[in-house]
């Protein structure tokens, strides 16, 4: 058990990568009171645009990441013009951008299938790299993993100590008295749901340049809405969905390492586990009604007319 670990908690780490990313930017756009179930298709479309800059580039993650987020934030700015600026229903708007994703991914990746990349180095931190059994696993990982550690950090410390975190509350639980003071609500919701975009672009660019190198159709595979149900699982707060995402991580990778450890459990049944454990989770918070609505954005998912 203990020869696992190290490789378990490493592919933890990087598996929790990507849902860090995608949760932390539906987070932001949820807490302005926008709901975007367009997380898949954002990642996926992200995750063509990244690649196929990279490959074209030959400079691998570090063009295909701003590539993927810029290629994110465009697809969200598409969905905020007409859940925000048509008003229509955002979560109608949602679903058409997953299908959306999913199809320009497939039709634009056709052309890159039999085409991989280098993927990158990890970097050793010094003197944390060298201790025993845990440095290697948790202080030798590539410069994405640190990266969303920082988004973790920036999100948290703006939503919670920053006037523009209040300013995503304010908007988010009582636009119209928002409104009433003189803040621009659709600017500053645009603002969030394009950052959102961006967030789930770098999650889907992460996946296809970094931990899985090459090009596969479909490759988000349902994290994007792995990251939707952790916002809900986290009820909106920063630390606990990034503790969720490493829990959902784990479900992931442990799929990988079953047999090694003896675990005598059917293939199919390993692959479904990240999935049935969201239902479970979705399932257990669901019965706390309280817990919900003391965190919940008062007006999340109702449209604004100035």
């Amino acid at each position: 058990m203990l020869d696992y670990l190290p490789l378990i908690l490493a592919g933890t780490l990087a598996a929790a990568t990507p849902l860090i990313f995608a949760g932390l930017g539906e987070l932001v756009a949820e807490r302005s009171g926008v709901i975007n179930l367009g997380v898949e298709g954002m990642m996926l479309i992200g995750a063509i645009a990244g690649f196929a800059a990279a490959a074209e580039t030959g400079y691998g993650a570090v063009i295909g990441l701003p590539a993927g987020a810029l290629a994110g934030a465009a697809a969200a700015a598409i969905f905020g013009f007409f859940a925000l600026s048509l008003t229509a229903n955002q979560a109608a708007c949602g679903l058409a951008l997953t299908i959306f994703g999913i199809g320009l991914s497939a039709f634009i990746g056709q052309h890159y299938v039999s085409y991989s990349l280098p993927g990158l180095q990890p970097i050793a931190i010094p003197l944390l790299s060298d201790i025993p059994l845990l440095g290697p696993a948790l202080f030798r990982q590539d410069w994405v993993v640190y990266l969303s550690l920082i988004a973790f950090a920036l999100v948290a410390w703006t939503l919670t100590k920053t006037r523009l975190g209040l300013l995503l509350k304010a908007v988010g639980e009582a636009p119209e008295a928002a409104h009433a003071i003189g803040y621009p609500v659709i600017a500053i919701r645009y603002g969030a749901v394009i950052f959102g975009g961006a967030m789930a672009g770098i999650a889907g660019a992460y996946l296809a340049t970094v931990y899985t190198p090459l090009w596969v159709q479909n490759m988000s595979a349902g994290r994007g809405w792995i990251a939707v149900a952790l916002v809900v699982f986290a009820t909106w707060k920063p630390t606990r969905l990034m503790l969720g995402a490493y829990l959902f991580g784990f479900v992931t990778i442990l799929q990988f390492h079953a047999q090694g450890l003896g675990i005598s459990v059917p293939v199919q049944l390993l692959a479904a586990l990240p999935y049935l454990a969201t239902i479970v989770v979705l399932v257990l918070i669901s019965r706390d009604r309280k817990l919900l609505q003391l965190n919940l954005p008062a007006s999340l998912g109702k449209p604004f007319l100035p």
